[in-house]
């Protein structure tokens, strides 16, 4: 049966008509503000350039560099390239302060605010500006603050998957005492709350020696703990602090295992008289790969920063930054999707973004649960002079039953 040509012809007008009325919608606007043009993206970066964190402030720099650049070779977001503006506030409050006021009008939001202190004190303007920040901190404290971006686990959940593994493989067990050795404030305290938390649930005791950011001798800390009879010891210090704690266990024959978190380490501490001790005896829970790593990301760091940048020395550092830039251009281009680059726009992205493939860096990002982290599995590591970055994996990325657990009980 044959269909009438004049029916045809009219159902072809009217789909001309109807296709001719879509091609003819005006495109949605995208909505753009402060650190937006038409051809870039300015994002804010607020470390410490020139004082005691120098050298992972750098690396991490390069890290972002590598990755921004692969963005900006491909397109950009939003057909806008990337930039940094850059202020180093030398690990000083005031100097701090004063660098973000001067960068805040300049920039969509901040891709690094190194040190709590600074981050406490530019915190309430934040809260009125509504830049999206990556703090350089894992502390558990700042997930309430819907303004920040947290890469990673949490100090507390890398304690808990950090003393699992000692637990497994038998170096802790029902009824021992663990020490923990740690700075007071968000880094130590949310850390400590880690080990609190493996001790009520397997039935140990915690032996706590607080300290301050500066302390050089720590003879009576360690000392302490092996009177306690501590079967492993955990370390929130900085980088010195812990070639320092390692160092005296060794020289008063001590040879209990340590796990330190990955910021109270630097490649540095495998040049110094403690280098032999710290190899020996100490294990690092990291919410990052190594740069040494075999997965896809960081893979594709090392080949990445080998090109870019030859000849420099590399640490996990570089790998925490490619990782931060990837998660914060993954929030960007959701935002673009929505035609809105604002301060607001952005923050909307953040907060429906999930599932970010780092390809092995951290496991899968997931920005949506308000007051969790983005991530729950840490590397176990161990320091190794013998490969770039200082750092081998010992165990790939895991999830204690007691972060499951510790994540239930929060909600």
């Amino acid at each position: 049966m044959s269909i009438p040509r004049v029916v045809v012809s009219a159902a072809l007008l009217l789909s001309a008509l109807t296709s001719g009325c879509a091609e003819q919608q005006p495109p949605v606007p995208m909505r753009s503000g402060v650190g937006v043009t038409e051809s870039s993206i300015a994002l804010g970066v607020l470390t410490d350039m020139t004082g005691p964190f120098k050298s992972s402030a750098i690396l991490r720099i390069r890290g972002y560099e590598l990755y921004l650049d692969q963005v900006n070779q491909r397109g950009g977001v939003c057909g806008r390239k990337i930039e940094l503006k850059q202020k180093d506030h030398g690990f000083d409050v005031q100097r701090a302060l004063d660098g973000y006021f001067e960068l805040e009008p300049q920039v969509l939001g901040f891709i690094d605010v190194a040190g709590a202190q600074m981050t406490a004190a530019i915190e309430p303007d934040l809260m009125q500006t509504r830049a999206l920040t990556v703090p350089g901190s894992w502390a558990a404290a700042l997930l309430g603050n819907p303004h920040m971006m947290i890469v990673g686990t949490t100090y507390d959940l890398d304690v808990l998957n950090g003393l699992d593994h000692y637990r497994r493989t038998g170096v802790i067990k029902q009824g021992d005492t663990v020490g923990h050795v740690y700075i007071k404030g968000n880094y130590g305290d949310n850390a400590l709350d880690g080990t609190k938390f493996a001790a009520t649930n397997w039935g140990m005791n915690v032996s706590e020696q607080p300290i301050g950011d500066s302390t050089a001798d720590l003879t009576t800390q360690i000392t302490a703990l092996k009177t306690a009879g501590a079967k492993a010891v955990v370390l929130s210090t900085t980088p010195p602090q812990t070639a320092i704690a390692v160092g005296i266990a060794a020289r008063i024959g001590w040879d209990v295992p340590f796990l330190a978190s990955a910021v109270g380490f630097d490649p540095a501490i495998l040049e110094s008289p403690a280098a032999a001790a710290v190899q020996k005896q100490v294990l690092i829970a990291s919410p990052v790969a190594p740069f040494v790593a075999d997965a896809p990301g960081p893979r594709e760091v090392r080949d990445g920063y080998q090109a870019k940048f030859p000849g420099e020395k590399a640490s996990i550092n570089v790998v925490h930054g490619y990782v931060v830039a990837m998660a914060y251009v993954a929030v960007l281009e959701k935002a673009c999707g929505k035609n809105d680059l604002t301060r607001d726009g952005v923050l909307r992205a953040f907060h429906d973004t999930n599932g970010i493939d780092t390809k092995g860096i951290t496991s899968p990002l997931r920005f949506s649960l308000v007051g969790r982290p983005s991530a729950t599995q840490s590397y176990i590591v161990r320091p190794d002079a013998g490969v770039p970055g200082g750092l081998s994996v010992v165990e790939p990325l895991r999830e204690s039953e007691l972060v499951k657990a510790k994540g239930t009980r929060a909600k």
